[in-house]
């Protein structure tokens, strides 16, 4: 199977992500286009990275990831192709790859200078339609990497913020929000020895709410934390947004205690 997916901040509003795909298909019109998520807060490129690395996995083996969260776009920053042993990634080098190929083998990195493999006429403002979709669209003819440019010895990388852990207390903090007003956490799901209340997750020192299995284990408007589906402890409120009713915000540190 040819494929190759699309993660942006261009929403769906304009004739970006559409002009893309034009070019996609003009190189390789048996290709199939998958559109991972257009709406990723315009130049967040933390929140790119993450979508990308919870979304990225579950494609088949040889699919072009191309995400495009560029608010360098013009600048001197580097453009890269990476090759891994599951998948190809795309993109701008500015660590918007770096979750998802923290989880991968890397096998080569190549920046993108080779023009013959861009558009006509490149932009200084959409790199996305002119450089990143027709290289994926080369990759995905089973293009060499190699042709692309230069070999790197390594791309940007995004600092994850790693869990702390002592015998009572796992500290993280919140990496995502989604648009039913959840808030992913840095707490991966195998932390958790069980899921029965026991545990709450507080921030600072206010306790949010206790860690349940699953939204409705706790009344209508009230919150809970549970494994979520991206691997993640994630903060949720049963029929409503943890976001507005705990007023919680990308950055903002989360401890799970033991009672």
């Amino acid at each position: 199977m040819q494929l190759i997916t699309l993660t942006t901040d261009f929403g769906t509003k304009d004739w970006f992500v559409g002009a893309m795909k034009g070019v996609i298909l003009r190189i390789n019109p048996r290709v199939t286009v998958v559109d991972v998520t257009h709406e990723i807060p315009s130049g967040d490129i933390r929140a790119g990275a993450f979508a990308l690395m919870a979304s990225c996995r579950f494609f088949p083996k040889g699919s072009v990831h191309v995400a495009v969260v560029d608010p360098g776009v013009g600048s001197a920053r580097k453009a890269v192709a990476v090759q891994t042993a599951n998948y190809f990634f795309v993109g701008p080098d500015n660590g918007v790859l770096s979750f998802a190929l923290a989880g991968e083998k890397v096998k080569a990195v190549h920046r993108l200078e080779n023009k013959y493999f861009f558009l006509w006429e490149v932009s200084h403002t959409f790199h996305g339609r002119d450089i990143f979709a027709p290289v994926a669209a080369h990759l995905s003819r089973r293009m060499s990497i190699q042709k692309l440019g230069p070999p790197a010895k390594n791309y940007a990388k995004l600092r994850w913020p790693a869990p702390k852990q002592t015998d009572r207390v796992i500290q993280g903090e919140i990496i995502y929000l989604d648009h039913f007003g959840n808030a992913i956490t840095t707490l991966p799901n195998h932390l958790l020895t069980r899921v029965d209340g026991t545990r709450s997750l507080s921030i600072g020192r206010k306790t949010l709410c206790p860690i349940k299995a699953f939204y409705q284990s706790v009344p209508k408007r009230k919150p809970a934390a549970v494994p979520g589906s991206a691997g993640f402890l994630e903060i949720a409120v049963n029929g409503g947004s943890a976001v507005k009713v705990l007023r919680l915000k990308v950055g903002d540190p989360v401890t799970m205690t033991v009672r």
